[in-house]
């Protein structure tokens, strides 16, 4: 994606997707211990074990990079259920990961820092905006206008900076999933965020 394309820019892509990530041999014979043994707050942990393996290979000094016309195939959930535990599985893997890769951020780069600060404030700000007006419309029985132009007005920038750099305006359609994120994957990832030390694959 976008992201990963300009993470690539500074050898540290932050996420090596399983499904399509490849590994020098050596490198990862040095670092399979650690990979193995992987544990949270005293805990066996093995889930979000590619961005687990991803943040390792940086901090071991290793470069990650991104392939653009790679081709992986990869299986996907095809109902609601099995779809929200995949969410859980992986908001609970970014959430513990991204405080791991906090303390490497500085050694790679500022704009790195700024790429993973920012993913991690765009949904805690959608949130925020939620919040409000939920609590708006709890109490005065209806929703402030400016709250949803920011919701709008985040959903569409976002979108059309995608629309914009991949030269697709299918990337618009992206907005559609703002509803989902709203009532469905930001409280996912608020439960997420106080059962971190739960490792069940759900599955």
């Amino acid at each position: 994606g976008k992201g990963t394309g300009g993470q690539a820019r500074f050898g540290a892509v932050m996420c090596c997707c399983g499904p399509c990530a490849m590994y020098r041999r050596s490198a990862l014979a040095m670092l399979l211990d650690q990979y193995e043994t992987q544990f949270f707050r005293g805990k066996p942990s093995d889930f979000g074990e590619d961005r687990h393996l991803t943040i390792l290979m940086l901090k071991a000094g290793f470069r990650t990079e991104y392939v653009p016309d790679a081709i992986a195939a990869t299986v996907v959930p095809d109902s609601l259920g099995p779809y929200l535990r995949q969410q859980l599985r992986w908001a609970r893997s970014t959430f513990r990961d991204t405080f791991l890769a906090l303390r490497l951020l500085p050694e790679l780069d500022g704009y790195l820092t700024l790429d993973v600060v920012g993913q991690n404030l765009g949904p805690l700000l959608l949130a925020v905006s939620s919040l409000a007006a939920l609590t708006q419309f709890v109490i005065a029985g209806s929703v402030a206008w400016w709250t949803v132009l920011t919701i709008a007005a985040m959903t569409m920038v976002r979108c059309s900076v995608a629309a914009f750099r991949a030269r697709d305006m299918r990337f618009l359609g992206f907005s559609l999933h703002t509803p989902i994120n709203i009532f469905l994957l930001l409280p996912l990832k608020a439960y997420a965020l106080c059962t971190l030390s739960n490792s069940d694959w759900l599955s």
